[in-house]
């Protein structure tokens, strides 16, 4: 399987530089990720929600080793929502955060992260939104869960993520379902032991069904993050089974990939989200979308080859 080697080259500093350089890079690379600054980001935001789509925007980078950093990382986020505030787009517009990102991982990292979020969520709240906190590996989410309970006491809307190949994931559903939180389910893209995590797609796959189903008759409010089509056919099932109606549930994918079915699920009325990621640090995001599905591999291979 090449996804771990992947996830294994997207830590690797040799690799970033080799990956970097390649002429063919940024071509791939803007068909995830459609700018690198605010002024590049706005009109996409417009496009998309012109055509009834609505966004989750996610600032990238991951590689915070300072405090300062950290806050750089706050501070671009509270610029991106000064930015939104005249779109007056509500929750059309969201965002997504890495608490990586914002400390997570430093000294005291996560007082930290709580410290540098809660102004991001805080100013969210004050233009009509919200904001989802991305999972990242399986050592952070005891400090992610804690801090997405924190919030939800003053902005009761923040979301979460979780992912299905991790073992632990269906006692987290269960909980979150009863608080009545906004869940995210998608089915991972870290590399993780066998001790933690399902290894086999079938065995991912069964549990992210089992882990919607739990969703979907709970009392919070579904997001199904999936390109697969047999997923997003068994979400609609689940949710008509559940007596969801279509503003009760959403559809999320990323940006650049299967663009169609954004369109078509969102003209059938279903609330369709796109995964919108932008800025400069965009190496890790990007190996970890060439690493989820061999499609994408196969993509930027194929671009390799035209304009090699």
């Amino acid at each position: 399987m090449l996804g771990p080697v992947i996830l294994a080259a997207s830590r690797s500093d040799r690799m970033r530089r080799l990956v970097s350089a390649a002429p063919v890079t940024k071509p791939v690379v803007d068909r995830f990720i459609p700018g690198e600054t605010v002024d590049q980001i706005v009109p996409i935001i417009r496009d998309l929600t012109d055509q009834g789509l609505e966004l989750t925007m996610d600032v990238v980078g991951e590689d915070i080793t300072t405090p300062e950093q950290a806050e750089a990382a706050r501070d671009a986020y509270l610029e991106l929502i000064d930015r939104l505030k005249p779109l007056d787009l509500g929750t059309r517009a969201e965002m997504s955060v890495k608490l990586s990102m914002f400390g997570q991982a430093l000294d005291g990292g996560h007082e930290l992260a709580l410290k540098n979020v809660r102004p991001v969520v805080e100013a969210a709240a004050e233009i009509g939104t919200t904001v989802t906190l991305d999972a990242e590996d399986h050592t952070t989410l005891d400090s992610m869960f804690a801090i997405h309970e924190e919030l939800r006491k003053d902005f009761p809307q923040t979301g979460c993520v979780i992912q299905a190949y991790l073992f632990r994931t269906e006692a987290d559903a269960r909980r979150l379902a009863e608080n009545g939180s906004r869940v995210r389910l998608v089915k991972g893209a870290y590399k993780e032991p066998a001790e933690v995590a399902y290894q086999q797609r079938h065995e991912i796959d069964k549990a992210y069904v089992r882990i919607l189903r739990t969703l979907m008759e709970g009392e919070g409010y579904p997001m199904i993050g999936s390109h697969d089509p047999r997923l997003i056919s068994i979400a609609q099932e689940l949710a008509r089974t559940a007596g969801r109606k279509l503003d009760e549930y959403e559809f999320q994918m990323l940006y650049g990939i299967r663009g169609d079915e954004h369109l078509r699920l969102a003209a059938e009325g279903h609330r369709m989200r796109v995964y919108t990621a932008y800025g400069t640090d965009w190496y890790g995001y990007f190996m970890r979308r060439l690493a989820e599905k061999p499609a994408n591999l196969r993509f930027f291979a194929r671009s390799m080859v035209s304009k090699g």
